[in-house]
């Protein structure tokens, strides 16, 4: 059983998988000219407890782009990424990093808290990859069900002159098997509106067939049905 919770996904009622945290963006984006207040922590951690409610996951899967830097570890990532695992260490008998496009340099990372690191994972007929590249139909021949992230799928909704965004989750198909696409944990990050900009995942074909359960503030899932439906809202 694959439940939403928030912003993540929970399976079987033991594993919690979340993806798409990008710790180091704000710093990324102050390098660039983009002065933003550095508070997407402390937002990341509350929304986390808020998922987390004390309680203690078989594991905890981190599935792609932990960090956002490309070529190295940033000041902010080293310091944030520690803290963030030994939050999830609370929680968790064992935790899983899900390597991601953007974690070309997590080994060391990973290295100081003994976590293992994998391009994938697979639970029963459920497979876990971050989305960013295809896999081969080999590996998928025992497999119902895949969970991407990568995408950071939203919906925007307007009303009037005014536009608001929501991260959603988006329920389809790929190659005959189930496909969850999954919103990135990070606040800062919007995502990408599926209904008016390009996607970057291979796995999403057609858009209009899937489904998408937007995400309120709360953590509240609203289910808008078929993206196709969408375009008159």
């Amino acid at each position: 059983m694959i439940e939403i919770k928030g912003l993540c996904l929970l399976i079987n009622k033991k594993i919690l998988v979340l993806g798409d945290i990008h710790l180091g963006y704000e710093e990324a984006l102050n390098k660039q000219g983009v002065l933003i207040p550095r508070h997407q922590f402390e937002d990341i951690v509350k929304m986390l407890e808020r998922v987390l409610e004390k309680k203690k996951f078989r594991k905890i899967i981190v599935n792609g782009d932990l960090k956002h830097e490309f070529g190295r570890i940033s000041e902010q990532e080293w310091r944030q990424s520690l803290l963030l695992l030994d939050l999830l260490a609370k929680h968790a008998e064992k935790i899983v990093l899900i390597k991601g496009n953007h974690d070309t340099i997590l080994g060391p990372i990973a290295e100081k808290r003994k976590l293992e690191i994998a391009d994938s994972l697979k639970i029963r007929d459920i497979l876990i990859i971050h989305g960013h590249k295809e896999i081969d139909n080999e590996r998928l021949k025992s497999i119902k069900t895949i969970i991407i992230g990568h995408e950071h799928p939203a919906i925007s909704i307007q009303e009037g002159l005014r536009v608001e965004k929501f991260k959603c989750f988006l329920f389809g198909k790929y190659k005959g098997k189930n496909l969850i696409v999954m919103p990135s944990f990070n606040p800062l990050v919007e995502g990408t509106d599926v209904r008016r900009e390009r996607l970057l995942s291979p796995y999403i074909k057609s858009i209009g067939e899937f489904r998408a359960v937007a995400i309120g503030e709360d953590g509240t899932a609203f289910d808008f049905g078929k993206i196709k439906g969408l375009k008159n809202v």
